[in-house]
């Protein structure tokens, strides 16, 4: 690791003048990012520790639930607002990481952790993403682990976050704080860009912005579910994840949000999947068209190619489980 200099902020003011400096990053739980630098992936000459700021706490508004930047994940989890009336977003993180982790992995870390492709963290080998113009190496190497929905010929590489995946089914937005204290607010399906000829810019957050917070919309009754297939039970990364809130209504489907992991370089979501489910009885050829949409385009490496399969028996199997008639008594208990 290179050395760097080191300040911890007193205030959001305080970091983000400090920010203004070339070279620094925000450090919080450090999670990723330390990493990152072990692996001279980052070369960060200055972090600006923010682990301290008053960006914390989980609120609930007419609007809907806030949660500040700084909570951990253990903490959002745990939550009983969050356990209760957006389980999707627990289960999720609860899938994600080890708990040790998870104790220190913080809301606004999480949504910028970057890939775990190999290419990316090995710096003999090319990676457009890490060093723009050098080349993809995953691209007729070992792609086991990449895209298949998004990807461009620049970069291959998937999203890695579980919780980014619920945040987008349950139609999230981010709060920003720019420098001088102004604040926008983003949802998350325009956060995250995909590749296409700049795959080293990740989201449309602006130099020396930093995420405040997280806002979700109160829930409409749906029932909620996240499914992750993995190499192993404990962890690992998603190899396809799908996070599902449904609602059924005299037999038919009257809401559906789909969020899918592991398959994109960012959590993915189709308008055209869920607009054909809306308004139809659940069935197998349902499911099997609702499958077809979402993989209409898609496109295997070569070792990544069981992921096309993987993801058309997940959805099948999420869809049936969100509309069963049992499940939904299950709910209602």
């Amino acid at each position: 690791m290179r050395a760097f200099d080191y300040i911890r902020a007193g205030s959001c003011k305080e970091a983000l003048a400090e920010a203004e400096t070339p070279g620094t990053a925000f450090i919080a739980g450090g999670t990723n990012l330390l990493d990152l630098m072990k692996h001279e992936v980052m070369t960060p000459a200055r972090l600006v520790d923010i682990s301290r700021l008053d960006l914390g706490g989980i609120t609930l508004t007419e609007a809907g639930l806030r949660i500040g930047a700084m909570v951990s994940n253990s903490e959002l989890a745990a939550d009983p607002l969050v356990r209760r009336h957006w389980p999707l977003l627990s289960r999720a993180l609860l899938a994600g990481a080890s708990g040790q982790l998870r104790n220190k992995a913080t809301t606004g870390g999480n949504l910028l952790q970057r890939t775990r492709c190999y290419y990316f963290y090995d710096t003999a080998m090319p990676c457009n993403k890490r060093a723009p113009g050098s080349g993809c190496a995953a691209i007729g190497g070992f792609n086991r682990i990449h895209a298949i929905l998004g990807a461009s010929d620049q970069c291959i590489a998937t999203h890695p976050s579980d919780m980014a995946v619920a945040l987008r089914a349950l139609s999230a937005e981010v709060e920003l704080l720019a420098p001088g204290g102004g604040r926008r607010q983003v949802p998350l399906a325009e956060f995250y860009r995909l590749p296409g000829d700049r795959p080293h810019v990740e989201t449309v957050l602006e130099p020396r912005e930093m995420v405040a917070a997280v806002l979700l919309p109160p829930p409409e009754g749906e029932r909620q579910i996240y499914r992750k297939v993995r190499d192993r039970a404990s962890y690992a990364f998603a190899l396809v994840s799908v996070a599902a809130c449904l609602r059924m209504e005299g037999g038919r489907i009257a809401a559906a949000a789909l969020a899918f992991g592991g398959l994109a370089p960012m959590p993915w979501r189709s308008a055209e999947v869920e607009g054909a489910l809306i308004g139809e009885a659940p069935s197998a050829a349902l499911f099997d068209h609702a499958a077809d949409l979402l993989l209409e385009g898609a496109q295997g490496q070569g070792d990544n190619d069981f992921k096309i399969p993987l993801a058309r028996r997940t959805l099948a199997a999420v869809l049936a489980e969100a509309t069963a008639e049992d499940c939904l008594e299950g709910d209602r208990a």
